[in-house]
């Protein structure tokens, strides 16, 4: 199922915690994108990457390997430094594929890699959209807002939001109406998060992630 103009993108979240792997997961199965993650920090064994490839159950994905495996669970800058690694950003480069991807960031946009730079400066330098994930908890409007203009200030081009957690139509609804942006649905949380989980939520994405798609 590989296309002349894949869909590539990069799935930031607006702070920790945020179920950002869950949410790949979900874009992931919607789309049978390819999945990367350029930093792994911690939990080796069982990393973002398994996890994702144990929650979905399409067959067309690949699965690129982590350009830098941390040993703990920090921030990149300080597990890389327990490790005796120096990440750069010359070593990163987004996997070649004819698939859509999807990379997620480890942490948020202001993670730092090293002593000088930030998530945000990997995602400047890969030059692809970001897609928002935003989960509604007290503060998640100001970080959400935050987030977003941090990316507009240096010209990073947003795909849109995708809310994780339980509805909160008040926060949702601001959010979309102050910033403009094109919201990609809500992860509908109940239960264990399962293939079926992954599937059931892929379903109601998808027509949103088809209609960008089709748009380009």
């Amino acid at each position: 199922m590989f296309m002349s103009n894949p869909l590539q993108f990069i799935l930031a979240g607006v702070g920790t915690e945020i179920g950002k792997t869950v949410v790949s997961s979900v874009v992931v199965e919607a789309l049978q994108a390819d999945y990367w993650k350029p930093v792994q920090s911690g939990a080796l064994e069982d990393s973002d990457t398994e996890t994702v490839r144990r929650l979905i159950s399409n067959t067309v994905t690949r699965f690129h390997s982590e350009a830098y495996r941390l040993r703990e669970p920090l921030s990149p800058h300080a597990a890389a430094a327990i490790d005796g690694v120096q990440i750069t950003l010359s070593a990163f480069s987004v996997p070649k594929t004819d698939n859509h991807l999807v990379i997620e960031l480890a942490g948020g946009l202001m993670v730092p890699l090293n002593d000088r730079d930030l998530n945000i400066d990997l995602v400047q330098q890969l030059q692809l959209p970001v897609l928002l994930v935003s989960k509604h908890y007290l503060g998640s409007i100001n970080h959400t807002l935050l987030s977003v203009e941090a990316l507009q200030q240096r010209g990073i081009p947003i795909l849109g939001l995708i809310f994780n957690g339980p509805e909160t139509p008040a926060s949702e609804d601001f959010i979309v109406n102050y910033t403009g942006l094109k919201s990609f649905g809500r992860i509908e949380w109940g239960g264990e998060i399962n293939r079926e989980f992954v599937s059931r939520n892929a379903a109601s994405v998808k027509p949103l992630l088809e209609e960008h798609h089709g748009s380009l």
